[in-house]
């Protein structure tokens, strides 16, 4: 991603919404699970909707490591305060992993690892974005893509699927 696209209205875009998701996680605290969940499943699918789209600006790019900001206890904090909010239905069973093709077994998966992987990656990438050095703020945008793409992309996919189904059960 080039420098002069992170001021478009779509990489600005992702950027903000990626912001709420993480200002959602960061106040876990504070929420009821029923107005988490309604939070995360409109909060998701903008996030997952705004990097499909930028994925186009990428042209088959490579992107350097970029600086990370948060730390395990960020990352314990996110993740234990969605096991501790979501508690039984923090768990659920995933058919889309590579370890499921040769299994008998379901896998189990826990929405606040997820949680918490998706909110490191777009943490990183929003304070590396808050730098205001427009080659840094490139680089972010362009290392979370390929994260989406990679890997972040689908934890985000399985767990809308296992909070639809908790959110209205």
């Amino acid at each position: 991603m080039s420098t002069n696209d992170i001021y478009r209205p779509e990489v600005i875009d992702y950027v903000t919404q990626s912001v709420r998701f993480c200002l959602l996680l960061e106040k876990i605290g504070e929420k009821e699970k029923r107005d988490f969940e309604k939070e995360c499943l409109v909060l998701l699918p903008m996030v997952y909707v705004g990097a499909e789209r930028l994925l186009a600006l990428m042209e088959d790019e490579q992107a350097d490591e970029i600086m990370h900001f948060v730390s395990e206890d960020d990352y314990n904090y996110v993740a234990e305060g969605v096991r501790t909010l979501l508690g039984e239905s923090d768990a659920y069973l995933e058919v889309f992993m590579d370890e499921m093709k040769f299994s008998d077994t379901p896998i189990t998966c826990f929405l606040s690892e997820n949680m918490a992987d998706i909110y490191q990656e777009l943490k990183d990438m929003a304070a590396n974005f808050q730098t205001e050095n427009e080659s840094v703020m490139a680089q972010a945008v362009a290392y979370s893509l390929l994260g989406f793409r990679e890997h972040w992309g689908q934890k985000l996919l399985n767990a809308m699927r296992a909070l639809h189904a908790d959110y209205f059960a």
